[in-house]
């Protein structure tokens, strides 16, 4: 597995990360329904081209396996694809993320407790809830700092 921070974010590369997303989000966001999730999907090209820092994980085959998004010291984004969880790649690049850029900061749907779980597991801890995501729908937010002891 390569970890690399990608620059140039060529068409191709967000088809490839936006079925990592798409496969992510089918198996780990089960409160969405389906046509949530195609209506979700129309603005993720979007914000894969805008955020600042784009970490990939390629694949034996140099395909992406996992992404993560950062804006600042806050993780806005991480996606594996589903055969990929379980084996460390999620827990590799948040700490690649912490070490190199400083992550501190974290926002998880409530009703993702497998979500919750992974990063309290790493060392955050929620400080804050609202009853609605960052676009006023109804799925309330876990907002997660880092433990300054992990």
């Amino acid at each position: 597995m390569t970890i690399m921070e990608i620059k140039e974010r060529n068409p191709l590369l967000i088809e490839q990360l936006l079925e990592v997303w798409q496969s992510s989000v089918k198996a780990t966001h089960l409160f969405l329904t389906d046509d949530e999730i195609e209506e979700i999907k129309g603005y993720v090209p979007q914000a894969l081209k805008g955020i600042a820092h784009l970490i990939v994980a390629e694949n034996e085959s140099r395909l992406p396996a996992a992404f993560m998004g950062i804006e600042g010291h806050r993780l806005e984004m991480l996606f594996l694809l589903p055969d990929e969880r379980g084996k460390g790649l999620g827990k590799k690049l948040i700490r690649y993320g912490i070490d190199n850029y400083g992550i501190n900061e974290v926002a998880v749907n409530e009703q993702n407790p497998l979500a919750r779980g992974f990063y309290e597991h790493i060392g955050f801890r929620v400080y804050k809830r609202t009853e609605q995501d960052e676009q006023g729908n109804p799925y309330p937010l876990l907002y997660m700092r880092l433990n300054s002891r992990s």
